[in-house]
C-alpha cells in the first residue's frame, strides 16, 4: 500500500531535516468577550520568535530533503489523506475529541474554549514576527511540481502557524488532562503533518511551529493567571470525567 511505503522514506528524510533546536494559524478569530491584547504571556518575556533557528537554505542538502519530503507526500497521498489535510486546514481545538471523547466540545466546556482562544491570540504575535523575519516561500513557490490540495495561504511558510496552534493546544490540554499527554501529542503530530500532505508547508516548518508553541506555553506557565485558568479548565471538565469513569 502507498502509506506503508511512504512512512519510512519520509521518516528518513525528517531525520536529515531536523537540526538541533529549542525543545519542545488556523487560529480562531478574536473573541469579542476577550481582547487580543497579551494576557497570559508575561510582558517581560523575550522575543520568543528569536528562539527558533532559521529554516534550511533551499539549495542545501537539508533544504532539498525538505522539498523532497513534500513531493513524496504528494506522490503517495491517498484520498483519505487529502480529506485529512482538508480537515486540518479547517480544524480547531475540539478536533481533539478524537482523543478525549465526544463530550469534549465548546458547548460542554465554554471556559476551556475561550481560554484556548486567548492563548492562540497571543501565539499569533511570535508566529507573525518569525514569519516576517524569515519570509520563507511556501513549497509551491519553490517547486511548481508541488500541487496543494488545500488553500495556499499568502504568508510565509516558516514557522507553520497551523502547527504552532496545534501544538499549543496539545500543550494546554496536556496540562488539563495530564494522563492523556502522549495521546494528545501523537494526535498533534498527525494533525501537523496534514500541512505537508496538503502541500503548503515543509516538515521543518512544522518543527519550528512546535518549538515556538512550546516556548510560548513555557513562558505562560510562569504567569499565575495562566495556572489559575488551567485549574478552572480542570474543574470544568471534572463532571464529564467523573461521568465517563462511572
Amino acid at each position: 500500500m502507498a502509506t506503508t511505503r511512504r512512512v519510512p522514506v519520509l521518516a528518513t528524510l525528517l531525520a536529515v531535516l531536523v537540526a538541533p533546536g529549542p525543545a519542545s494559524t488556523g487560529a480562531p478569530s478574536p473573541s469579542p468577550d476577550r481582547p487580543a491584547a497579551a494576557r497570559f504571556l508575561p510582558s517581560t518575556a523575550a522575543d520568543l520568535a528569536a528562539l527558533i533557528p532559521p529554516p534550511p537554505e533551499a539549495r542545501s542538502i537539508a533544504g532539498r530533503a525538505d522539498l523532497e519530503a513534500v513531493l513524496q507526500a504528494q506522490a503517495w497521498r491517498s484520498s483519505q489523506q487529502v480529506e485529512w489535510a482538508k480537515r486540518i486546514a479547517d480544524g480547531d481545538v475540539f478536533d481533539n475529541a478524537d482523543v478525549l471523547g465526544p463530550w469534549f466540545s465548546a458547548r460542554s466546556l465554554p471556559f476551556t474554549a475561550q481560554f484556548i482562544v486567548s492563548v492562540e491570540e497571543e501565539l499569533r504575535g511570535p508566529v507573525g514576527r518569525a514569519k516576517d523575519a524569515f519570509r520563507r516561500p511556501r513549497p509551491p513557490m519553490v517547486d511548481p511540481h508541488v500541487a496543494p490540495c488545500v488553500h495556499l495561504p499568502s504568508g510565509g511558510s516558516y514557522p507553520s502557524g497551523h502547527a504552532a496552534a496545534i501544538y499549543a493546544r496539545a500543550e494546554v490540554l496536556s496540562e488539563v488532562f495530564p494522563d492523556r499527554r502522549q495521546a494528545l501529542f501523537a494526535w498533534a503530530d498527525r494533525a501537523a503533518w496534514g500541512r505537508v500532505l496538503g502541500g503548503v508547508h515543509f516538515p521543518t516548518d512544522l518543527v519550528a511551529g512546535r518549538d515556538l508553541a512550546a516556548a510560548v506555553i513555557s513562558a505562560m506557565r510562569r504567569n499565575p493567571e495562566f495556572l489559575a485558568a488551567i485549574e478552572r479548565c480542570r474543574a470544568e471538565a471534572a463532571p464529564f470525567l467523573a461521568e465517563k469513569a462511572a
